[in-house]
């Protein structure tokens, strides 16, 4: 092999790496970030190949489909001070991929960490509004759309959108549900 075609080869192979380390590709779902040495350029990329400069710039991709965070079974008071333990959970979705890199530093986990006290400090208050009875038969749907606004509310600042909060299931503690039996046992000897 001649020298000139060993020179060619080398500059194309050399050109083939700096094209394939120039081009990124966002797939459907996800959502980037561009940055140089570590600051953030741009974000927010839609799915498509898009090109950055090798060496210079890095790209951290995050999952923009939807999340769901389910909590534990949590125990809140009503305003007649009784227990309740409420299991709920959030559907969310990444809405600014750099607010969300800036607050939580795109960690899933933080983020659903964040989430969990968010609707924790919203369930304590809207259940301790609300009595025994309010909480457990009527309001549940009134209950979670204020949660829903409240909740993602606070979730913008950490560059998340909330789709729904939902209650799955209302319980009384075993302590409490063996005074509601036996409430509605006495009741009934009344009545008959």
């Amino acid at each position: 092999m001649s020298g000139t075609k060993k020179l060619l080869l080398g500059i194309v192979v050399i050109a083939a790496i700096l094209l394939y380390s120039s081009v990124f590709v966002v797939r459907e779902g996800q959502t980037a970030i561009r940055f140089m040495f570590g600051e953030i350029v741009q974000s927010d990329y839609q799915p498509g190949l898009h090109f950055k400069m090798p060496l210079v710039n890095t790209i951290q991709k995050f999952d923009g489909r939807l999340q769901t965070l389910d909590t534990d079974p949590e125990r809140f008071l009503t305003s007649e001070k009784k227990n309740l333990s409420v299991d709920s959970y959030v559907k969310w979705r990444i809405n600014n991929a750099q607010q969300f890199y800036t607050n939580v530093r795109g960690d899933v986990f933080i983020a659903n960490q964040r989430l969990d006290q968010f609707l924790k400090d919203g369930l304590r208050n809207e259940f301790g509004k609300r009595t025994l009875t309010e909480a457990v038969s009527g309001d549940r749907t009134q209950i979670m759309q204020i949660l829903s606004s409240l909740v993602n509310e606070k979730a913008q600042q950490i560059g998340v959108e909330v789709v729904d909060v939902r209650i799955k299931r209302i319980d009384l503690p075993e302590e409490v549900s063996d005074s509601v039996f036996a409430r509605m046992r006495a009741e009934r000897e009344r009545v008959a």
